[in-house]
């Protein structure tokens, strides 16, 4: 199926005004869905036999900080038509939530924790949303486009000396001399 049909056939099994507008010329197309709405839409994407996209290919967020949104990118895959598609769902970035899809797809759970980590986004209803690179120590989500790195983390400095500029004093003057 085309990214038009795969829309047209969500269009007559969403309710109407669910689906945002088609964006067909996108290299991969995309759909937006609202929050609240999202579980229903990927469910339908999902089961419906002519749709069948049995596979979430990737899961990522996207800060888009200048509007205060989150934008959370759900690539879908079907292995039997061979189509993908993509959804797109928007939450604030003061507290942004959206469900988990771990009872979609049990890939989820570590898409979804790796976005945790890294953008702070609460997957609500993940089996165990715990941070999954970085120690639970660690304050913030450095993949935020506001992330400001400290001098140091835990207790261990986040820079160190540029050996080139000890060489070059060593041997009297650099590019100067």
């Amino acid at each position: 199926m085309t990214a038009e049909e795969i829309y047209r056939h969500g269009l007559e099994r969403i309710p109407a005004g669910t689906l945002g507008e088609l964006a067909a010329e996108a290299v991969q197309p995309w759909v937006t869905v609202t929050p609240a709405s999202l579980l229903d839409v990927l469910t339908v994407f999902r089961d419906d036999p002519a749709l069948a996209f049995e596979c979430l290919d990737c899961l990522t967020v996207t800060d888009i900080m200048d509007e205060g949104q989150m934008e959370v990118v759900y690539h879908l895959y079907s292995y039997k038509h061979q189509h993908l598609f993509v959804v797109k769902s928007r939450t604030g970035r003061d507290e942004p939530q959206v469900p988990s899809v771990t009872g979609l797809w049990p890939a989820a759970d570590w898409y979804e924790r790796e976005q945790y980590d890294m953008f702070g986004v609460r997957f609500t209803g993940h089996p165990n949303l715990t941070r999954l690179f970085l120690p639970d120590e660690w304050v913030g989500h450095p993949m935020r486009l506001d992330w400001k790195e400290g001098e140091t983390a835990l207790g261990i400095p986040t820079s160190r000396p540029d050996p080139l500029v000890k060489k070059d004093a060593e041997a009297g003057g650099g590019a100067d001399a």
